[in-house]
C-alpha cells in the first residue's frame, strides 16, 4: 500500500514512517519544517518528502495514496485571510479520500497480536522507552519499538522487531516471553491523537505492560487542568488486561488518584528507598551506582554512565516492566551498564577552548530542573550556563513561567530565547537577578552566552525543537 503521512517530520510520525517502510509499504510524506534527528533518519530511509501542505500534491503524476495518515499537527485552522492552513487536508475531506490517524494506523497494522509495553508519563518517556527496548534487546528478545527520539544503542527511532531485527544476544538466563507474542515497546504520549480524535494517543496502543512514570500538568493548549490529564491516564489503565502489569511510580500522588478511579491489573510500584509506600523495586545509592532492592533485599546493582535521580527512577521503571516478560532485575542491570542514552539527552555537541556545549530536549520546568540538577551532580562546582527556549505550547502560553527560576536554581547563569512568547520572560526570570538574560533572536543569544562563557564552563542548551541551530553557532563563535 502507498501511505502518505501529513506531519511526517514529527518524532512519532517519522517513526511510524520508518515502520511502514520496513513493512514493505511505499511511504511518502509532507511537513512544513524539517530538523534533525528525524530529517536525517527519513533521508537515510529514502522516504520522499514534500515541503508544505498544498493540495497540489494530489495532482502530481503517479500520486494516488491508498491511505493518508494524519499527524496531530494538522488542523482545520484558517489563516488571517480566511484560507485553510492545511489545504491538503481540506482536499482530502472534500474528495472523500481514505484517512486515519497515526496511532490508529499503528494499532491496526503493527501492534495487533503483539505484547505491547507502553511507557507513559509527563517526563522521561523517551529515555525509559529506550532503556526498556535495550534491556529486551540485550536479553535476546528482539523487540520492535517506536521511540520519540533516537537511542544511541540502536541508531534509529523505530523498527518492527522479531527474528532478524537485532543481535539476539546469548544470555545466561532464558527469559519467559509470552508464546507467539512478539514484543513491541512504545513511547505512550498523552497528547491528543488528531483533530478528529481528541483522545490521548496512548489509548490506541492497548498494552499488556504499562509504565506510569510520573504525572503533572502539561499541554495547557489542550488540557484545562491536571484532572483532565489524570482522566486520560485512567483511560489507559482501563485498556490493560487483567493478566497485564502496571508499573507505577510510588512517589506520585497524581498516579494514586488515577488508580483510585479503578485498577484491574497487577500493580508493581517503584521508587527511592525512602518512598515509604513499599514499592516493588527500590533504589538505594547514588544515581550512577545504586542497589535495586525488593522487600529491603538487594536483587541487582546498576553501575552506568547516566546521572540524575530521574534516570535512576527511569531505570527502576524499565526493570520492573522487563521483569513482566521474564527478564530478571539482575539481567536488566547488566544491560543498563551498556546503555548509551538517547540523542538530545545530555548529548555533548562539542568542546571548544575548554567550554563544553550540551544539547538536551528538556522544555517543561520540572524536566529543566532535573536536567540541570543531573548535570550539577556530574560537574560539581563547574559553572553551568543554561540556555533554553520556551517552545512547547504550554510554555508559550506562559502557564508555567513562574516555575522557571525554581527550575534553573542550580544554574550559574541562564539565557532565554523569547521569540514567539506572549509573556515577559525578563519579568518571569527577575527573581534570578543578574544571573538571567533574555534575547529575542538566536544571534543575540549566542553573543550573550559567548561573552559570559569561560574555560571550564558547561553550556546546556534545552529545547524541544531545533533551537535555530544554536549548538553549532555557539561552537563556531567560541572557536579562536
Amino acid at each position: 500500500m502507498h501511505i502518505h503521512i501529513l506531519g511526517i517530520c514529527g518524532t512519532f510520525m517519522g517513526g511510524l514512517a520508518a515502520l511502514a517502510r520496513e513493512a514493505g509499504h511505499r511511504v511518502t510524506g509532507c511537513d512544513a519544517a524539517v530538523y534533525p534527528p528525524m530529517s536525517e533518519q527519513l533521508r537515510a530511509l529514502g522516504i520522499a518528502l514534500i515541503e508544505g501542505y498544498s493540495d497540489k500534491q494530489l495532482v502530481q503524476p503517479g500520486f494516488a495514496p491508498d491511505m493518508f495518515v494524519i499527524g496531530n499537527v494538522v488542523s482545520r485552522a484558517r489563516l488571517p485571510d480566511g484560507t485553510p492552513k492545511f489545504p491538503l487536508m481540506e482536499a482530502i475531506l472534500e474528495r472523500g479520500l481514505p484517512y486515519t490517524s497515526g496511532p490508529q494506523w499503528l494499532a491496526e497494522h503493527v501492534l495487533q497480536g503483539r505484547h505491547v509495553l507502553a511507557v507513559a508519563g509527563t517526563h522521561g518517556k523517551t529515555t525509559t522507552t529506550s532503556m526498556l527496548s535495550w534491556i529486551l534487546e540485550d536479553a535476546g528478545l528482539q523487540p520492535g519499538f517506536l521511540i520519540g527520539g533516537v537511542p544511541l544503542n540502536f541508531g534509529v527511532s523505530a523498527r518492527l522487531g522479531g527474528p532478524g531485527a537485532g543481535r539476539a544476544a546469548q544470555v545466561k538466563e532464558e527469559p519467559a516471553p509470552c508464546p507467539g507474542r512478539p514484543f513491541f515497546v512504545i513511547e505512550a504520549d498523552e497528547y491528543d491523537t488528531a483533530f478528529f480524535d481528541k483522545r490521548s494517543k496512548f489509548v490506541h496502543y492497548r498494552p499488556r505492560t504499562a509504565i506510569l512514570n510520573n504525572l503533572e500538568f502539561d499541554h495547557a493548549d489542550i488540557f484545562p487542568d491536571l484532572a483532565a490529564i489524570e482522566r486520560q491516564f485512567h483511560h489507559l489503565v482501563r485498556t490493560v488486561p487483567g493478566s497485564g502489569r502496571l508499573v507505577v511510580n510510588a512517589a506520585e500522588e497524581s498516579l494514586d488518584r488515577v488508580l483510585a478511579q479503578g485498577c484491574w491489573s497487577e500493580c508493581v510500584r517503584f521508587g527511592p528507598a525512602q518512598a515509604g509506600q513499599s514499592p516493588g523495586l527500590e533504589a538505594r545509592g547514588e544515581p550512577q551506582d545504586f542497589e535495586v532492592l525488593r522487600h529491603g533485599q538487594p536483587v541487582a546493582r546498576v553501575q552506568w554512565a547516566l546521572g540524575g535521580v530521574h534516570n535512576q527512577m527511569n531505570a527502576l521503571a524499565a526493570m520492573a516492566a522487563a521483569e513482566h516478560v521474564g527478564v530478571t532485575p539482575a539481567r536488566s542491570a547488566q544491560a543498563l551498564a551498556g546503555f548509551q542514552n538517547v540523542r538530545r539527552r545530555m548529548e555533548v555537541r562539542g568542546t571548544v577552548g575548554g567550554i563544553t556545549v550540551y544539547d538536551d530536549f528538556a522544555h517543561h520546568p520540572t524536566a529543566i530542573r532535573t536536567t540541570v540538577d543531573g548535570l550539577r551532580r556530574q560537574v560539581g562546582t563547574a559553572r553551568i550556563l543554561a540556555v533554553f527556549e520556551p517552545r512547547s505550547n504550554t510554555m508559550k502560553l506562559g502557564a508555567m513561567k513562574a516555575q522557571l527560576p525554581w527550575s534553573l536554581a542550580q544554574a550559574d547563569l541562564a539565557f532565554c530565547h523569547t521569540a514567539g512568547l506572549d509573556w515577559d520572560a525578563a519579568e518571569a526570570l527577575s527573581p534570578m537577578g543578574a544571573r538571567a538574560q533574555v534575547a529575542a533572536d538566536i544571534d543575540s543569544l549566542v553573543r550573550q552566552v559567548v561573552s559570559a562563557a569561560r574555560p571550564g564552563d558547561r553550556v546546556l542548551c534545552m529545547s524541544n525543537g531545533g533551537f535555530g541551530g544554536i549548538h553549532d553557532k555557539l561552537l563556531a563563535a567560541l572557536a579562536p
